[in-house]
Parts: structure tokens; C-alpha cells; sequence
């Protein structure tokens, strides 16, 4: 079983400018997300508030996500001669 992550409580100046129902909104994506995996980070709690609140647009939101996925990926893999990776 996983613990569930209080994402507001780790960063709530994040969710300030979200009123109560986008803020339960934010919190369940990352209920769900914790339940396959994913470990809390500012990072991203950050850009689906910003998308929630209006801050940035879904193509901003996703050209994000899409770069902080790549930077993981690297960051994670372990790189060997002539150019390619495993994880």
C-alpha cells in the first residue's frame, strides 16, 4: 500500500492563487499518480498548478512535462560507449 502525498502541505505557496475546488482537483491527479509510482516533486506539483490556475497554457504545461520527462530519463539512464543507454 502507498502513503498518499499532501502535495499542498509539502509547497502551499503553490496552490495559493487556486480556489478550493482546483486545489482538490491538483491534489487527486497526484493521489492517482503516487498510486502508480511517481514520488513527489516541486517541480511538477509547480506546472499543474500553474495549468489549473491559468498561469500557462496546456500546450506550456505540456511542452514542460515533455522536457522535464526527457531531462529525467537522461538524469536516470546510464550511458554507455558509442552513444546508447539502459536503464
Amino acid at each position: 500500500m502507498h502513503e498518499e502525498p499532501d502535495v499542498e502541505a509539502l509547497w502551499p505557496d503553490l496552490f495559493e492563487p487556486l480556489d478550493a475546488q482546483q486545489r482538490r482537483s491538483v491534489a487527486q491527479s497526484f493521489v492517482r499518480a503516487a498510486a502508480g509510482g511517481w514520488v513527489p516533486n516541486r517541480e511538477d506539483v509547480e506546472n499543474l498548478t500553474a495549468l489549473e490556475s491559468g498561469a500557462i497554457t496546456p500546450e506550456e504545461y505540456d511542452r514542460r512535462v515533455d522536457e522535464s520527462a526527457t531531462r529525467h530519463w537522461v538524469d536516470e539512464a546510464v550511458w554507455r560507449p558509442g552513444g546508447s543507454a539502459a536503464i
